[in-house]
């Protein structure tokens, strides 16, 4: 029992069951509309395209590497954006009450819409090129860096400032050592949503307003009806968010946070959960 709730062993066994299930899904679809056979694509055809991509055989314009060069380089231009403008906007609507009144509606608005209208419009006033996907990433990432920062400023315990301001400690210096430490988990989750909703933001406008990159290329085989290419562009994207959590954001993680304790709240609540009863003493059970 302990290997099955080990968390290496469930990490594997998920793409296994998303494997029998795409095979038990295909064999069923076979009964009831054959016709789909033709369109569903097997996983065997899936992982030849991708051994293919990765060898670089194959007739699209750009190969992988390319196409994800293209649409990385967009991607952290329009990241860094709108971490930049976010952070400056949501520390003024936490720290002032005008600030934040001007702003809030609008915040809410921008992250109200959907990314498919972003892309249709701005692939319509900017057309081809670098511009309009790069629009699309800040215009998708930067409400929630105003929001987790705006949050994280107001939730900086008060007693740290009045303790500043008992000690005479400057300004700056409070800005520095009191509201940024505060701020960082609050602003390590503005990180990681804003890459990746900006990542799904810019698919879609390349897939609308772009002449190259990853979001256009599956469009590429989706135009050639290749249904093993655009599932696996979508398996490469997949890897791709997998590979950048675990090896980036996650080792940012472990430096920044390294002063916090290694045990996580999962693992707490479900030692609390799955503790046995404490037993009564012999002195308490004879009483009873």
């Amino acid at each position: 029992m302990r290997v099955l709730r080990s968390p290496l062993t469930a990490r594997l066994l998920f793409p296994v069951a998303v494997l029998v299930f795409w095979l038990v899904s295909i064999e069923l679809i076979q009964h009831v509309w054959p016709f789909a056979v033709d369109v569903l694509p097997r996983p065997s055809e899936v992982r030849d395209f991708i051994w293919d991509e990765l060898r670089l055989d194959t007739f699209a314009p750009y190969n992988v590497f390319e196409t994800f060069w293209i649409s990385l380089k967009r991607l952290g231009i329009g990241w860094l954006i709108a971490m930049g403008l976010g952070t400056m906007i949501g520390l003024a609507m936490g720290m002032s009450k005008g600030a934040n009144a001007f702003f809030n509606d609008w915040v809410v608005a921008v992250l109200a819409m959907p990314n498919l209208a972003w892309a249709l419009f701005v692939s319509m006033a900017f057309g081809f090129g670098n511009t309009g996907p790069i629009i699309v990433v800040v215009l998708t990432g930067i409400p929630f860096v105003i929001i987790n920062v705006r949050e994280g400023v107001r939730n900086t315990p008060r007693e740290l400032f009045d303790m500043s301001r008992s000690f005479r400690v400057s300004q700056s210096k409070t800005m520095r050592h009191v509201l940024l430490p505060s701020l960082m988990p609050f602003m390590f989750a503005a990180a990681r949503y804003s890459f990746a909703l900006g990542w799904k933001g810019l698919v879609v406008a390349e897939v609308f307003g772009g002449d190259d990159g990853a979001g256009w290329t599956m469009k590429f085989w989706y135009d050639a009806q290749r249904a093993h290419g655009v599932v696996g562009y979508a398996f490469f994207f997949m890897v791709f968010a997998i590979v950048f959590e675990r090896f980036v954001f996650d080792t940012i993680a472990k430096r920044v946070f390294r002063w916090r304790p290694s045990l996580t709240e999962v693992e707490v609540v479900e030692e609390m959960f799955e503790a046995e009863a404490p037993t009564l003493a012999p002195a308490a059970q004879a009483g009873r």
